[in-house]
């Protein structure tokens, strides 16, 4: 399977396993608490095997950026979570330097 797959599903996964902590209110919740577990298990495994054949750098940048923008983004519409000019720029920021780490795994 495409590794960059694999990837997008292990963010999707660490994005599913991010909300069920919120919605676990401090681990008190057991449902939410599965799937705490069960998807960061999850996304741990399909991070791994992406890095069979991706930059372990990449790899992790593009996972933890991708997931915090999607996060952040979520946070806001669901969770009611303020929306500030300056959070967006930093979101931009992360995401201009994942997109800068994938630009130079390919040796531009």
């Amino acid at each position: 399977m495409n590794p960059w797959i694999i990837l997008i599903l292990a963010i999707l996964l660490e994005v599913s396993g991010t909300i069920c902590l919120k919605l676990s209110v401090g681990m008190t919740r057991p449902l939410p608490i599965f799937g705490v577990i069960v998807f960061y298990l999850g996304t741990f495994t399909l991070m791994s095997f992406s890095l069979k054949t991706l930059d372990m750098g990449t790899v992790y940048a593009i996972w933890s950026g991708v997931g915090t923008a999607l996060i952040a983004t979520i946070g806001i519409l669901f969770f009611g979570e303020s929306f500030a000019w300056i959070k967006m720029a930093g979101l931009a920021l992360v995401i201009t330097g994942v997109i800068l780490l994938r630009v130079s795994s390919n040796g531009g």
